[in-house]
């Protein structure tokens, strides 16, 4: 994995994400990999952390250590309900929604338990093509709305496939009178196993028609699937860059080459190549 990392630190990105699963076997993991990634590279790692699964203490000990290491960002998501539920789950003690999560940060930010005056900055999730579990679309923006109203700095996006459904769902956010930068969640298709992957972790996709049909064209050629793929993120970026977007989030899933080839298709350059820009 840190092999991984160094590759795509030469390109200086922005910050990196690291996902969290609450109750997993290798929670800790995560928590040493986040400190790890802080102290041994030059990039700014944003820890996800999740209400499912998780006390009020459990999140409080995880700020703490976090703060203490230098840690700036958080990303605040609701999560995926822990396999078994436990006892209290619904009791006083935990997170219904992010954004209970979100004023949570915030209060420690107030009650200066991070070092660095300003405190954790704090993400939240947004979903271009609707919230699995909110089919309401007016409702999932009110749910947005409260993260932010909460104290969210700015919003990441779920992956998307269609820039329609991303400026579209930024302008509603202007009538919903969320007033934070959104930043775009991508993620190139690599590979038939992960197109399906896809459908999955964004609880289902929508993938146009186009790409389906490039993809369809080399069924039997991985590679050529794959260069489709990064070809089609990268006309994703442009048209974003264009249209002045915030940030662009990759979502790399421990994998490098993708991104790589799509930030060398933007005309970005690793640090100390010839030309870097």
């Amino acid at each position: 994995m840190f092999a991984t990392i160094k590759q795509l630190e030469s390109f200086r990105p922005s910050f990196v994400s690291v996902t969290y699963h609450a109750n997993d076997a290798a929670e800790d993991l995560t928590h040493d990999l986040v400190i790890k990634i802080k102290n041994s590279t030059s990039l700014d790692p944003i820890p996800h952390l999740t209400c499912a699964g998780q006390t009020r203490e459990d999140i409080r000990l995880v700020l703490e250590r976090y703060a203490v290491s230098g840690v700036s960002n958080i990303l605040a998501l609701a999560g995926d309900p822990p396999q078994v539920q436990e006892s209290d789950q619904t009791g006083v003690n935990r997170f219904k929604r992010a954004a209970e999560l979100v004023a949570f940060i915030r209060q420690f930010n107030r009650d200066s338990r991070h070092p660095d005056p300003r405190g954790f900055g704090i993400g939240v999730a947004g979903f271009p093509e609707g919230h699995p579990q909110t089919p309401n679309r007016l409702r999932e923006m009110d749910y947005l709305k409260a993260k932010v109203d909460q104290g969210a700095d700015y919003i990441c996006t779920q992956l998307f496939f269609d820039n329609r459904d991303f400026y579209d769902f930024c302008e509603r956010c202007e009538i919903a009178g969320i007033h934070v930068p959104v930043i775009a969640g991508l993620m190139p298709v690599t590979s038939l196993s992960s197109l399906n992957r896809m459908a999955e972790l964004a609880g289902g996709a929508r993938f146009p028609a186009p790409l389906l049909k490039a993809i369809d064209r080399c069924r039997d050629d991985e590679e050529a699937i794959k260069r489709v793929g990064v070809q089609y993120a990268t006309q994703q970026c442009h048209d974003l860059l264009n249209n002045n977007v915030s940030g662009i989030h990759f979502y790399t899933l421990n994998q490098s080459t993708a991104t790589r080839e799509i930030y060398t298709n933007l005309g970005f350059k690793p640090e100390g190549a010839p030309g870097q820009h």
